[in-house]
């Protein structure tokens, strides 16, 4: 099956650069450096099958208050058999975030997929400001 870690030793940085950096849409004007640098900065999950990285996710959060869910995405080879719902729901029940009392997240294309975890548009967007 899959194992999933928040151990950043355990992360294939390469991979994950290679797909942020080549493959998405929302990073590709981030280099190496950066992409490290908000690893560091974040608490990270790794998903794993027979101990090869297979995705990723971030989170950024308070531990209580807020938490924004960043940079997910599954290798396209295991995308469409469960092991993004696997990933994602690891990351809502994950016992450090338990009591993060408001998530936010960015997608151009997955609402559908984000919302099986509760995930909707916000109720008051106006209040909602960006830089």
């Amino acid at each position: 099956m899959y194992t999933i870690s928040t151990e950043k030793s355990e992360l294939d940085i390469d991979m994950i650069v290679q797909y942020l950096s080549e493959d998405s849409y929302w990073a590709q004007d981030r280099t190496k450096d950066m992409i490290q640098e908000s690893i560091n900065n974040s608490l990270c999950y790794g998903i794993y099958k027979d101990c090869k990285q297979i995705g990723f996710a971030r989170v950024i959060t308070d531990f209580v208050v807020f938490g924004w869910l960043l940079d997910v995405f599954i290798l396209p080879g295991y995308q469409g058999c469960g092991v993004g719902k696997y990933l994602l729901k690891a990351i809502m029940e994950d016992e450090k975030l338990i009591n993060v009392k408001r998530w936010r997240l960015a997608t151009a294309d997955a609402h559908g997929f984000y919302e099986q975890f509760g995930f909707k548009s916000p109720a008051n967007p106006e209040y909602i400001m960006e830089k």
